[in-house]
Formats: structure tokens, sequence, C-alpha cells
């Protein structure tokens, strides 16, 4: 700077001074400045939470004092879901598990077989006349007796179990019968609980009468269908069980009742019978010397007009006379034991055509005075010695030409 002129220095140090004095450098005293007012800041914003704080609680009771639903303590309101409307689910017993958003909404339906015999229950209605002679359905107690007659029942059959309708909780199914004689009406039920646990009817599944006689069994699918073995007959009272047939039905709750979704509808015609036509010619011839008894031949034909070939035909009723003659030989001498044994059994008739039988006998020239005009019986057996019923039984029978 000493080239510089000296009056041109004097200006430049003046105005260096003057620019100094108005700039203030990062010294301490700007460093406590900076200090005071973030600490002024501070404290501002630390009120201002404190005011949060207390103002919160205030705006949220008026909030809640002014809301129309008010959520009950044991429920939680979740801010993105919508609030449910169904009722809120059995509260767990004590000790049990608080239950998942997966637990069944419908009561627990398993019922045991000691709990149903315990409860009064009402059941579904009996038809008419075994319901005039005493089978009750109002509060009723089910009893195990089943020797008595018009007291409503609970088989032996095992019980069954599943969700009948839907609502993801099992009912109980059984089968209640009530005595008439020496058969029993039957019908399959369905149990539930209710919220109280008071064991309550669903209803029926179905019963006998509804184009069946008798209830074999039954038992539910994961599906939630009950499958009821049922039977067109009831082997009872001389019928013998081989004449039965069964099915399998299958019923669905819908809503309101029980109806069936599957299986056969009706037994139809039964595909073992045939039907067989009898008739009969006969002569009758004095004896010989001294004896006083007549001859008496009688033939029949027998045509089978199908649809089943008859393996053996069994003739009823051929008493009153002696043996002499014919085709007696060929009778099966032990024909099985059945409960109208007959007095011949003979090989068959195919289906579509005939055969000829004949029978000798030596009668008494005056019928005895308890003699009576005998029926003659032709039915269809199989190669077991089984009878079987006739398609049209009145065509079955001729008449005996006199008392035998």
């Amino acid at each position: 700077m000493s080239d510089l002129d000296p009056r041109l220095r004097e200006r430049f140090t003046a105005y260096r001074n003057d620019v100094v004095t108005h700039v203030t450098g990062p010294g301490p005293d700007q460093a406590r400045h900076v200090l005071r007012r973030r600490r002024r800041m501070t404290a501002a914003a630390v009120a201002a939470a404190a005011v949060v704080l207390v103002v919160a609680p205030v705006v949220a009771n008026a909030a809640l004092r002014d809301a129309q639903n008010t959520p009950v303590p044991a429920e939680s309101v979740q801010p993105t879901t919508t609030p449910s409307t169904s009722a809120p689910p059995t509260p767990p017993p004590t000790g049990s598990a608080t239950p998942s958003a997966e637990a069944p909404a419908g009561p627990d339906g398993r019922i045991s077989r000691a709990q149903l015999l315990a409860a009064r229950i009402d059941l579904p209605s009996w038809p008419s006349d075994l319901a005039a002679g005493g089978c009750a359905t109002s509060n009723v107690r089910l009893r195990t007796d089943t020797t008595k007659a018009y007291v409503s029942t609970l088989t032996d059959d095992a019980f069954e179990h599943g969700d009948l309708d839907g609502d993801g909780a099992d009912e109980t199914v059984a089968i209640v019968a009530c005595r008439y004689g020496e058969a029993s009406a039957k019908q399959v039920v369905a149990f539930n609980r209710d919220r109280e646990g008071r064991i309550v009817t669903v209803g029926r599944v179905v019963r006998t009468g509804d184009g069946f006689d008798d209830i074999l069994g039954m038992e539910t699918t994961p599906a939630g269908s009950v499958e009821v073995r049922v039977a067109d007959i009831v082997p009872c009272c001389g019928t013998p069980e081989y004449l039965r047939r069964d099915q399998v039905r299958t019923y669905r709750w819908n809503g309101q009742r029980f109806s069936q979704t599957n299986g056969p509808t009706t037994f139809g015609r039964d595909p073992r019978l045939t039907d067989l036509r009898v008739t009969m010619t006969h002569q009758l011839e004095d004896g010989a010397g001294a004896d006083s008894r007549r001859r008496l031949t009688l033939v029949f034909t027998v045509t089978n007009a199908g649809p089943v070939d008859a393996a053996q035909v069994a003739f009823h009723s051929l008493e009153g006379g002696e043996r002499a003659g014919g085709d007696w030989s060929r009778c099966d001498p032990n024909p099985k034991p059945s409960a109208d044994q007959p007095s011949c059994l003979l090989p068959g008739v195919p289906a579509g055509e005939s055969r000829r039988y004949t029978f000798v006998l030596l009668v008494p020239g005056q019928p005895a005075p308890d003699a009576i005009v005998r029926r003659f019986l032709v039915v269809h057996c199989d190669a077991a010695d089984r009878q079987w019923p006739d398609l049209k039984r009145n065509d079955n029978e001729v008449r005996s030409p006199l008392p035998l």
C-alpha cells in the first residue's frame, strides 16, 4: 500500500473503521444471543404440548357424550372397521379359553343320551290314530321301555351329531318311537340347545308312514345332511324278515324344515316277485271192489306271467284224502320250515311258461261230517325254499270239487 497516495490511504482507513462498527462477528456475544432465542422457542413448545394434553381428554369426553351408540365395555371400536350389528357372542364358561373370531355363532347342540332322557321336550306330531291312542308330543319325558303301547320312547339306535343348520355348531339327531301293537311308529328328530342351554326340538327329519313302514338307522354327513335308512315293511306278525326292502334317503334343513334332497322317493314294485296263475281240472272215479273210497285226480296248470322265474312252486291245502299217485313222489320231502308249511314243494316255472302238476287222492265215498270245501293255493318259492308274495294274489287259488 506504500504506493498509494497518502490521502487515498486515509480514506480507506476511515471506510474500514466505519464498516467494522456496523458488522457483528461470530463472537461470544452472538453465541449467547442465539442460545437465549432457542430457549425461548423450546419453552413455548412445551407450553403448547401441555395445553394439548389437558384439552384432549375434555374434547374426547365431549365427543363420546354426543355419540349415539356408546360401545359397551366388552366391545372395542376399531377406527377402520364398520361396527357389527349382530349380537355379541355368549361369554365363555369360567376357566375356558376366550373364543376366537372363528368360534361358532350357535350354541353347542351335542346332546348325550342321558341328557335327552332327563329333559322334557316337545316332539313333532305322530299320525292322528297314534296321537288319539296316547302317543304324546308336548312336554314329553322320553322312556326306554318299548313294551308299553302308546308311550313315546327313545330307541337304542346311536345318536348322530352334525352342523345341520350351518351355524357353525353341531346339533343332535335321534330316533324316537311310539309302540301301537307288535310294531312301532318311528321318527328321526333333530335337537339343539337354546342360548340358556335348554334342549329344544329343531324339527322332524322324517317319520314312518311317509311311504315306508320302518326306520333302520341314520347318520349325518360332513355337508350337514341326514341320511336315513328306511324299510318298506316291519317284519312282525308272521312276516319274514327277508321280505323287507331298504333304501337310503337324504334329507337337509332348508331353514324352516327338513326336506328330501337325494335318494329314491318310493319303493315301487318289488323286483323279486312274479305273477303265478293257476287253473284246475279234476276227475272222480269210484273205487274197485268193496272199497267205498273214490279216486280223485287233480290236475293243476300253473302259468308264470313273469317277470321273475319261479325256482319252485308250493302247493297248500291238499289234505283230505290219501295220497295215491301223480306228482306226490316228486315233492320235496324236507322243505325248510316256514310260517306256512306247504303240502308239497315242486320244481318251478320259468317266466312266460306253464307246467302241469297232478295229484291223486283216495277220498271217502261219502264226505265226513266235518269235511269242507278246501282251497288250493299255489305260491312262488326261491331255491332256498323261501316263499314270496304274488304280484296278483287273486288268481293263485282254486277250490276243491267236493268236500275233503
